[in-house]
């Protein structure tokens, strides 16, 4: 039984040469020739535990794009151009069918408000074509809009409010010598606490730590992070860039650690963070209206989910909603804990590629196995969390709400309180539903498939430089343009084993390495001095 496996072995070869372990096969075919092949495709995973080798990929590539965009002296985006003389007469024309459109509809013609939706949106597609982006209106005209009163909490503190100025640089600061620099900052933010905690992360008394504002804090971290951007943004006066990436600490509350274009003092990070807050307007779910053994059930002619005693139809979403009165006080309020800590940081400080690689080190791992669980106080203290997020509505269309005597948005038969399958409810999210990592969109000018469009052609210049390597997919023969790929379905009969496809990704890998090795053995002076996109520091 100590004897590896044959699939182990290949496996770990494939890990170390840096192949995906988990390759899926796609049907290449040359336009040209009309030749087909079955080729090995990565598959992309972000997580260790899935691939290891596509979760470092994309970890370093994560690592290559915080890098690019932290220490900026120029801004990253350009201001957008001015719109054309054609796309200035679409969108007169445009404005022209939204009037005839509102007399068609207060004629009471449908047949004319449909040809005129028809024509609006051979107009938008015209102005997509000429390079405007977005639309002029939204398509749903219908959408309701409730009112909340924006008067700030009382045991809130409030902040200035600047206009905010189109720059996303920070201040320069210049020394008695003439130097001149542009440092820049490394934020860390967490929840509150939830009650006594050992240094293990564990709770000294379980009985009254609050596990359910640990999961409703959880839940509704991403919007407490967005408030948290605007209020700063508003705060300082200019548009603030970050990079962040969420992972939790050891008592498993929220952990954000955010690389900031540009330096703001310390005692206004702590203001914007202390004043800052997010209040939830849903429907009270403090106690449960049904137990799990008499549930709502669900109405196949009504379509909706009726009271298994009276038999009448449940209160909907939006007349939920439209009951919270004006004196109502919110479902729940996010707020940020104490533990705040800011560090500057230049671009040429030694630190500088320590604190990337730390702002990362945890992407290729779930969130519940960020830390050694051990223990069976930590495992215990996971599972208690676990069974709270599993109770806890996680948005509008959870079924959990049915627990409380409301229906979900879009109803439909099947929803078991308990049994949804919203990401907030997995046991490796621990709650937290939104994205790893938060990137603002002026941080580097450019998109996760940009970096990795240039980090792409960086290797095709180095395979330049060394001269012809082969017909790899970089190699000088190669034109994206004329091959199609398409993925094979399983149950494609063309499809090969899994264990096929691995062992041809690791021969294709190998021979890309010995021709790469011959290459720089045979170049006058060895490889070019010239690195990848990422520093090597922070890689």
């Amino acid at each position: 039984m100590r004897m590896p496996l044959a699939r182990q072995v290949v496996e770990a070869v494939a890990v170390e040469n840096g192949v995906c372990v988990r390759p899926m096969a796609m049907r290449r075919t040359n336009l040209d020739t009309g030749e087909t092949e079955i080729i090995p495709v990565p598959c992309g995973a972000t997580l260790a535990s899935k691939c290891p080798s596509c979760a470092e990929r994309a970890r370093r590539l994560r690592m290559a794009q915080c890098t690019a965009g932290w220490h900026l002296d120029d801004e990253p985006v350009p201001d957008p151009d001015p719109p054309t003389d054609d796309a200035k007469v679409l969108a007169g024309f445009r404005a022209d069918l939204e009037v005839v459109r509102r007399d068609a509809e207060r004629d009471g013609d449908p047949a004319g408000v449909a040809e005129i939706d028809e024509l609006i949106g051979q107009v938008d597609d015209e102005l997509n074509a000429l390079g405007v982006r977005g639309k002029a209106a939204p398509d749903n005209r219908d959408r309701p809009r409730r009112a909340r009163s924006t008067r700030r909490r009382q045991d809130a503190p409030d902040l200035p409010r600047l206009p905010v100025e189109k720059r996303t640089i920070g201040r320069t600061y210049e020394a008695p010598d003439g130097t001149a620099w542009r440092p820049s900052m490394f934020l860390t933010l967490t929840c509150d606490t939830y009650g006594r905690v050992r240094s293990d992360g564990t709770p000294v008394d379980p009985g009254s730590y609050d596990y359910r504002q640990a999961a409703r804090d959880a839940i509704h971290f991403p919007k407490l992070i967005d408030r948290f951007w605007q209020n700063l943004r508003r705060c300082v006066g200019w548009d603030v860039q970050y990079f962040a990436a969420l992972e939790p600490q050891r008592r498993l509350a929220p952990h954000l650690h955010a690389a900031i274009r540009g330096t703001i003092p310390r005692v206004v990070l702590r203001q914007v963070a202390a004043a800052t807050y997010q209040q939830i307007w849903w429907p009270s779910c403090d106690r449960p209206v049904y137990p799990d053994t008499a549930l709502p059930t669900w109405d196949t002619d009504s379509g909706a989910y009726l009271d298994p005693d009276t038999g009448e139809a449940l209160p909907t979403w939006d007349e939920a909603l439209d009951a919270i009165g004006p004196d109502d006080k919110p479902a729940h309020v996010v707020r940020f804990g104490p533990q705040l800590r800011a560090d500057g940081v230049t671009a040429n400080s030694a630190h500088t590629g320590r604190m990337i690689g730390y702002l990362c080190k945890y992407l290729t791992k779930s969130l519940d196995t960020c830390h050694d669980t051990a223990t069976d106080a930590h495992r215990r203290h996971v599972e208690r969390l676990a069974d709270a997020l599993r109770h806890e509505p996680c948005s509008p269309t959870c079924a959990n709400w049915l627990r409380y005597g409301v229906q979900p948005r879009n109803p439909k038969p099947g929803l078991v309180p308990g049994r949804c399958r919203g990401k907030a409810h997995r046991r490796e999210t621990l709650g937290f539903g939104g994205r790893r990592v938060l990137v603002s969109r002026k941080w580097s000018g450019k998109t996760l498939a940009d970096h990795r469009a240039d980090r792409i052609a960086w290797v095709r210049e180095q395979l330049e430089a060394l001269g012809d390597t082969g017909n790899g997919p970089a190699g000088p023969g190669a034109d994206p343009a004329r091959t199609v790929c398409t993925l094979l379905r399983p149950g494609d009969p063309a499809a090969p084993r899994r264990e096929h496809l691995l062992l041809q990704a690791v021969a294709q890998r190998r021979a890309w390495r010995a021709q790469l090795d011959a290459a720089r053995a045979a170049a006058p002076g060895g490889l070019p001095a010239t690195g990848p996109p990422a520093p090597a520091a922070a890689a």
